[in-house]
Parts: structure tokens; C-alpha cells; sequence
């Protein structure tokens, strides 16, 4: 098996593919809850804000691209926020299953609502964005992880908590 050369910065090309996909998931998400009400919609984008802020601060701080270009520019906007952690907490944090039931709730809940809307009143735009949410939230997801992150990430070589868990399968 030939050795992967590591990103000390990732390509802006990287970071832009990972974050149109995140920002898609979470576009198409906030329509479909937008159709129950403003209100909603704003819960839902202050739930997903807190949960930026939550991987910001409790796991970037410790990454070894804290204050660098990582595959989501996540590291650079830790750098501005938030002093460096403990690189040695980033590969120690033991992450199972129930620990990405917040982060799988970004696709789950809107696609919960899209089901419920297309009982209600069949809309051939919200099967499609359905369609789309599904495809992206997970296809999506895993081709930017394993392609493009996570294959040339230095800190998965030093040690990731979550490519531990999904190589446990």
C-alpha cells in the first residue's frame, strides 16, 4: 500500500468542495423546516451554530491543525477564537456512536419533516430536496471524508477518536 503524503494546508479547492456540501446539507435542511414556520428554521440554524461552536472550541482547540488550514477551515477559524489545547486530548477523546447523534440530527430532523410534508401534501420539490438531502448528508459526506479529509489529514495519522470509530465499522 502506497504511503499518503499528509497536508500541512489543505487546497482552498478542498475546503471549498467540504464546506458547499456541509452548507447544502444545511441550505436544503433549513428549507425544509422553513415550511413549518420561520420560527423553526431559526431554531434549527441556532442548533446547528451551537454545534459549530461545540467542535470549535472542545475539539479543534486540541487538533494539530488548530490556527491551520484543515479540510473544513475549521482550524483557522479555532485559531481566531480560541487559544491552543492539548494536542494529546485530540487523539485521547474516546467518540462513540452516541456522540454523533447531534451532528447526524442536522440531516435526520429535516429529513423526519420532509417525510412528514410529503404525507401531508406530495410536493415533487420537497421529494427532491429529500433526494438530494439524502444523497449529499450521506454519499456526500463520505466521499469529501474519505477521499478528500481525512485520507491526507497529519492528525489522523497522530491519532483521530472518530476515524477510530468508523473503522470499527
Amino acid at each position: 500500500m502506497e504511503a499518503v503524503q499528509c497536508y500541512e494546508e489543505y487546497p482552498w479547492w478542498i475546503i471549498l468542495l467540504s464546506n458547499l456540501v456541509s452548507l447544502a446539507i444545511i441550505a436544503i435542511g433549513a428549507f425544509l423546516i422553513y415550511q413549518l414556520g420561520l420560527a423553526w428554521m431559526i431554531v434549527y440554524l441556532l442548533f446547528i451554530l451551537a454545534l459549530e461552536v461545540r467542535l470549535l472550541r472542545g475539539s479543534c482547540v486540541h487538533c494539530y491543525y488548530h490556527g491551520k488550514t484543515c479540510a473544513f477551515g475549521r482550524g483557522r477559524v479555532s485559531g481566531l477564537f480560541f487559544e491552543k489545547g492539548d494536542p494529546d486530548k485530540f487523539s485521547e477523546k474516546d467518540v462513540g456512536w452516541k456522540d454523533m447523534i447531534p451532528d447526524i440530527m442536522v440531516a435526520l430532523i429535516p429529513l423526519v419533516i420532509g417525510i412528514i410534508l410529503l404525507i401531508r401534501d406530495f410536493s415533487w420539490l420537497i421529494l427532491a430536496m429529500l433526494v438530494l438531502l439524502l444523497l449529499l448528508a450521506s454519499s456526500g459526506n463520505a466521499w469529501i471524508r474519505g477521499s478528500l479529509a481525512c485520507k491526507y489529514c497529519k492528525q489522523r495519522e497522530i491519532g483521530c477518536p472518530a476515524e477510530q470509530l468508523f473503522a470499527k465499522g
